[in-house]
């Protein structure tokens, strides 16, 4: 079976929760992964820093990189790009999995909420794909992943939190346009999205803390899920909007509790999926 053992990962958002996770399943493949991410210094409310998953990922059997950058800025995307491919020599795969959240309705939104969320997501996200583009052109089997929701107009995914959903649509978007302009030069461009709340730090923080967590899957299952579309073949796979459940099922898998925090309790589902 195809595994990503030696592939070089670009990961942004990587010091903690989803982007880290994906790291260290990479890791345990033996990748090459550049932990692209804004925390240098421990947070005091926030685990992780791009150094400690470094070295996780060295740990777990892997190579890590770390890569201080805010994706907002370009020189600093382009410095990231540059360091690691004078490190590892190359860029197979990028997951655009930074983002930032502010869940609240037009007028609770302040302009620099606005910007933050377009400036990471989908200014972010494209900024970042359009650096790597030239490395990816050169791999065998080149990926790109955003960690955003599949395209739905109801409006009823807008009117609670018009500027987020905006933002999060942006790097779909991406999804939806690239995916056709490099699928003759074979570089798959998909999106992956959770069935359910996931346990991170915005749910923690934003959607109803202790009880939520509670009643959320743990960030191993969207991993398990990006391993197994980043190791297909690029030319036979690109396009997709995949739901982390549907990938895994399709795999075989059957027990989802493994994945659960706890088993009491009805599971919370995420935004954008009906």
């Amino acid at each position: 079976m195809a595994d990503l053992a030696e592939k070089v990962l670009l990961i942004t958002g990587a010091s903690r929760g989803i982007g880290r996770a994906i790291a260290l399943r990479a890791a345990a493949d033996g990748a090459k992964i550049a932990v692209v991410a804004k925390t240098d210094q421990p947070h005091p409310k926030l685990p992780g820093t791009v150094h400690s998953v470094v070295e996780e990922i060295n740990a777990a059997g892997g190579e890590g990189l770390a890569c201080v950058a805010d994706i907002r800025f370009e020189d600093q995307i382009e410095q990231a790009v540059t360091k690691t491919f004078h490190r590892f020599g190359g860029i197979d795969i990028v997951v655009n999995n930074a983002s930032a959240i502010f869940l609240a309705g037009t007028e609770q939104t302040p302009v620099k909420r606005f910007d933050l969320m377009h400036n990471v997501n989908a200014r972010g996200t494209f900024l970042v794909t359009q650096a790597c583009l030239p490395l990816l052109h050169k791999a065998t089997n080149p990926h790109v992943l955003m960690l955003s929701p599949p395209l739905n107009m109801d409006a009823k995914w807008f009117t609670p939190h018009v500027a987020y959903t905006m933002a999060k649509y942006g790097m779909s978007m991406c999804v939806l346009g690239m995916s056709e302009e490099f699928r003759s030069d074979g570089i798959a461009v998909n999106a992956l999205w959770p069935q359910t709340a996931i346990a991170t730090a915005a749910v923690q923080n934003l959607l109803g803390g202790d009880e939520a967590m509670r009643r959320c899957r743990t960030d191993q299952i969207v991993a398990d899920a990006a391993r197994s579309i980043l190791i297909r073949p690029s030319r036979e796979c690109t396009g997709n909007f995949f739901v982390d459940e549907d990938v895994l099922r399709k795999d075989g898998v059957t027990n989802f509790d493994q994945y659960r925090i706890s088993t009491d309790g009805e599971l919370l589902g995420d935004f954008f999926l009906d």
